[in-house]
């Protein structure tokens, strides 16, 4: 599964711990997506994911969420993406 980021974010808290959004379109699909990330000291994540302006069809949500589970690589692209934008502040 192909993805391009459109954009991502990432703030640290002591009381919320990690908080990161990433938005992001899949190659062949019509609509874009936000993940939301949060973990209490960086090491375990935990996630949400949406549909970004509209809502779309429930399985291509699921078949994203099924490749997330899968793919720890693209799970950790979008884990990254959040990350640097909190090392750059």
């Amino acid at each position: 599964m192909k993805v391009n980021i459109l954009h991502a974010s990432m703030t640290n808290s002591k009381e919320s711990g990690f908080v990161g959004k990433v938005h992001f379109e899949v190659e062949g699909q019509t609509n874009q997506y936000e993940i939301t990330l949060h973990s209490r000291k960086a090491t375990e994540w935990g996630y949400g994911l949406f549909f970004l302006n509209e809502s779309g069809k429930e399985e291509d949500l699921l078949a994203v969420e099924d490749e997330l589970e899968e793919d720890d690589e693209l799970f950790d692209s979008l884990v990254n993406a959040a990350w640097e934008t909190l090392e750059k502040k």
